[in-house]
């Protein structure tokens, strides 16, 4: 963002509680403009007020210095750009950029799929911007002129004001922010209607005078008698007796509850049979407490026209010679065929019929079963239709557990056969809260947890007790700071360059000083007081418990050796060829006999091969060759010559084992005395025309004449 660039304030008092780019504004005054007096239709030059907190005269002076930023792509707006600006909170875009943002994904509204939220304010739109006009919308492509408010058509706003009951529409120049409040003059009445003064229209201010209200309350019988007043006047509160539709039960409510339902008698149903006696005088009425009169007895003469089950006249009853029924006391004569009224049992597809013969009163069981299904519908089972008494048993539970998120959006409902809505999480939420003392007591739910309510009434202060914090204190509160240097007693007598704190433990000590390293092997310096380890890096070189080895590892503290002592390679020499042991350290015991692994470098004895090998496999050679050599000494001494076996036995000689020549040894052997018996150079190059000539004058001369 451009220094001392910025946007206008935010109006929206929800703005700032949702997520998104936000500015703040900074003004420095306004621009002349021209307003126009409703009252009297003469036009007065006024100055547009030069306060920061006038988001108009801010948005202008920014517009037209070009300080202003489009809050989506953070980028000046230029006085020829394109714009849009937003209807609830006044911010300004460029068009471009409202264009990508009302398109995008980010900008839908959550609550429905239709519509997107302005970036500034989050109000939601339907209608997305496709064109550039003016802040007054009267003119499409507005030119802008150096004289005039950028993005503005230079008319008369004309925009109907914020104000609820103003009907003036705004008379200053079309321009950018909310129009201001009306200057015209009007007369008002207060909320009661007994005064009335003049006052500017767009005064936010209720007129109300000091006299009593005197409207009619809800009960139509009484009058308000509090003090004009702008909300709507308090319900009756005196408390009257009222008595039910069935005149049996009474309440005691406030004056004018449930005055709509009052039908000359009671106001309310008790929900009880009202159990008045009919017209008949035979039989009382069998519903619950209504309102009215009740209805005629349903066994009169005149509404009984058919036998109990409705299939058969009474008229034809009578002609069959069944008796004529005089009063509604008399029985309803059956006709003997099948009741089959529908039962209340049955599934969807099949409604079980009455099996009895025609009767009066509620119908008997039911032989068949019934499809019944699970509380959550995820079941069915067959159950006795007898068993099914009332509506409420055509349901049962079935053993499968809910699992969908509570409220919380933690745990799952778990519940049987759950049919909720609402899942709410009844367990205790139970995390600390921002004072890490308590924890949260209220039920499971999302996002944070309140701040703790609790409180403390003692001063809370640092631990020099220079700062003073005074109750009430809120739980979790911290110590106040101290700009005195730390009180406390330390470790090392070094200068202390820390305040007062609250901590159990003092920052470490900084003060540079000079020390050993773990080895002792060097004096450091500017080491920092606190550190006690120090490692120089170099080889600990100390004797081991072993004394036959040094220590390899780097300046270290505690011990040389860990628990299972010297493991360096042993440095004796064997007792047969001379090469180390190299067992692990064995101090105090011989060495093992193990085979030796030391390579050793063999050559035939022209010296062309050379082989690296095992000092076993060269010793197996020593011995084949000490053994081919002593049979041929043997041979000698049956022929009467002595022998000396010493040099076969000596390990000088078992290292200078050699290795057998080969065929190729014999080629290079033949090609040395050959070339020795012509008197050839090894070292140079036939095919060389420089090189030294080994022939003899006379065979060259022949050689001239040959050619």
């Amino acid at each position: 963002m451009a220094e001392g660039s910025s946007g206008p304030p935010d109006l929206n008092p929800d703005a700032g509680k949702v997520s998104g780019p936000q500015k703040t504004f900074q003004g420095r005054g306004g621009r002349r403009t021209n307003f126009q007096n409703i009252n009297s239709g003469q036009k007065i030059s006024e100055k547009m007020p030069k306060s920061k907190e006038t988001q108009t005269g801010c948005l202008i002076e920014q517009l037209s210095e070009e300080k202003y930023e489009c809050m989506v792509c953070c980028d000046v707006i230029r006085v020829m750009a394109p714009v849009w600006s937003c209807h609830s909170c006044f911010h300004v875009f460029h068009l471009n950029c409202i264009k990508k943002w009302a398109r995008s994904p980010a900008s839908q509204a959550d609550d429905s799929s239709e519509g997107w939220r302005c970036p500034a304010c989050q109000n939601v739109a339907l209608k997305q911007p496709t064109t550039y006009t003016c802040f007054c919308a009267k003119v499409t492509n507005p030119e802008w002129q150096r004289s005039e408010i950028p993005h503005s058509c230079g008319d008369m706003c004309g925009k109907k004001r914020s104000g609820l009951d103003c009907n003036h529409p705004c008379n200053i120049l079309c321009h950018p922010g909310p129009c201001p409040s009306c200057p015209a003059f009007v007369t008002k009445t207060c909320v009661c209607g007994k005064m009335s003064q003049p006052m500017r229209c767009g005064q936010a201010s209720v007129l109300q005078c000091d006299k009593v209200c005197g409207a009619l309350l809800n009960c139509g019988e009484h009058c308000c008698m509090q003090v004009c007043h702008s909300v709507a006047c308090q319900p009756c509160q005196l408390q009257v007796q009222q008595v039910c539709y069935c005149g049996v039960t009474t309440r005691t409510v406030p004056c004018g509850t449930d005055k709509e339902g009052f039908d000359g008698v009671g106001h309310f149903s008790c929900q009880k049979l009202c159990s008045k006696m009919l017209n008949c005088e035979a039989h009382r009425c069998q519903q619950v407490c209504h309102r009215g009169p009740c209805q005629p007895c349903p066994r009169s003469l005149s509404l009984v026209k058919t036998c109990p089950c409705g299939q058969t006249p009474l008229t034809k009853l009578l002609d069959l010679g069944y008796a004529e029924r005089r009063s509604c006391s008399d029985p309803i004569p059956s006709c003997g065929k099948t009741c089959n009224k529908p039962l209340p049992c049955g599934s969807d597809d099949t409604i079980h019929m009455c099996q009895n013969l025609c009767h009066e009163g509620s119908c008997g069981p039911c032989s068949l079963t019934s499809a019944i299904r699970c509380r959550c519908g995820s079941m069915t089972k067959e159950v006795p239709c007898a068993n099914i008494q009332i509506e409420d048993e055509l349901v049962f539970t079935c053993e499968r557990r809910c699992n969908k998120k509570r409220s919380c959006g933690r745990h799952k409902c778990g519940e049987l056969c759950c049919v909720k809505v609402e899942h709410r999480c009844p367990m205790i939420c139970g995390y600390k809260l921002n004072c890490g003392l308590h924890r949260c007591q209220e039920p499971c739910h999302k996002g944070n947890c309140e701040p703790c309510w609790q409180s403390s009434f003692d001063e809370l202060t640092c631990h020099c007790g220079a700062s003073v914090l005074y109750p009430p204190i809120p739980c979790g509160t911290k110590p106040p700071e101290c700009k005195n240097p730390c009180m406390r007693r330390h470790e090392c007598d070094h200068p202390v360059f820390h305040n007062c704190h609250s901590d159990e433990k003092c920052p470490p000590c900084t003060y540079l000083t000079q020390k050993w390293c773990m080895g002792k092997h060097e004096q450091r310096s500017n080491i920092p007081c606190h550190l006690q380890d120090i490692s120089c890096g170099l080889t600990c070189n100390k004797m081991l418990p072993c004394e036959m080895h040094r220590c390899k590892r780097l300046c270290h503290r505690g011990d040389c050796l860990s628990e299972d002592g010297c493991q360096q390679p042993c440095m004796l020499p064997r007792p047969y060829c001379g090469h180390p042991c190299s067992a692990p350290c064995h101090r105090g015991s011989s060495c093992p006999r193990t085979t030796c692994t030391a390579k050793v470098a063999l050559q035939c004895d022209c010296g062309r091969r050379k082989e690296s090998v095992p000092c076993t496999e060269a010793a197996n050679s020593y011995q084949r060759y000490a053994a081919i050599a002593m049979a041929s000494k043997l041979s000698d001494m049956q022929l009467g010559d002595s022998m000396d076996i010493g040099p076969l036995l000596t390990k000088k000689e078992q290292k200078q084992t050699r290795l057998e020549c080969d065929q190729e040894c014999a080629t290079l052997e033949r090609n040395r005395r050959l070339a020795e018996a012509l008197q050839i150079d090894s070292s140079s190059d036939p095919f060389n025309a420089r090189s030294t000539s080994v022939y003899s004058d006379s065979l060259k001369e022949d050689a001239r004449f040959d050619l």
